[in-house]
């Protein structure tokens, strides 16, 4: 009984999910109702308000298996024995290809229609896993000449930014392109290496 009433829940959501994504690629995020989406998904109002608080909500829970995807991407290489270079930052590649991936509703869910409702959740979302970066690459002992927050913000700031500009520009990079890119432009803002070393040294030392 408990699972076929999960695998209801799970195709509610599906259902008021797919109308919510539908409906930004032809409404835009702020333009849209409760009473939009559950036309859309043909459920009930009463079956939405059981599950969600609002339209918000109902958009924070579509973002779950992105960032579940980009934990376990930053968990496995964080995990991995390899030089800095590979380890840090290694969720940006999955952030990118979900992007491509799915370009038309991304570029719908951060154009000027949807507002800032979304560009804050996938920027609140990018400093969380770039201050867990950050967190991994220092110590309590580290003598810190930039304040970590400010890295963390510099380098969310700067991948967002990025993210915006390549999926509206007019220069059509590959993801491996892009990715390179914003590796290259972040990995000298964080100077990971050299702390990295250091570790390394006082590991030896001890």
């Amino acid at each position: 009984m408990a699972k076929k009433q999960d695998r209801r829940v799970r195709r509610t959501h599906q259902l008021l999910r797919r109308a919510l994504f539908e409906l930004i690629q032809e409404k835009g995020f702020e333009a849209l109702s409760v009473q939009n989406i559950i036309d859309r998904a043909n459920v009930g109002r009463a079956t939405f308000y059981a599950h969600f608080d609002n339209k918000e909500d109902l958009l924070v829970s579509g973002f779950e298996d992105l960032r579940t995807a980009l934990k376990e991407r930053q968990r496995e290489a964080l995990s991995r024995g390899r030089g800095p270079e590979e380890r840090v930052l290694a969720f940006s590649q999955e952030m990118f290809t979900h992007a491509e991936e799915h370009r038309v509703l991304f570029r719908a869910m951060v154009g000027r229609k949807s507002g800032a409702v979304v560009q804050r959740m996938i920027h609140r979302l990018l400093v969380e896993l770039v201050r867990e970066e950050v967190k991994a690459m220092t110590s309590g002992n580290d003598a810190k000449t930039i304040p970590a927050e400010a890295q963390v913000q510099f380098v969310a700031g700067g991948f967002f930014g990025l993210l915006m500009w390549w999926m509206d520009g007019p220069m059509r990079l590959s993801v491996a392109d892009v990715n390179a890119l914003f590796r290259r432009l972040a990995l000298a803002a964080l100077d990971p290496a050299p702390r990295l070393e250091a570790h390394r040294r006082k590991g030896k030392a001890r």
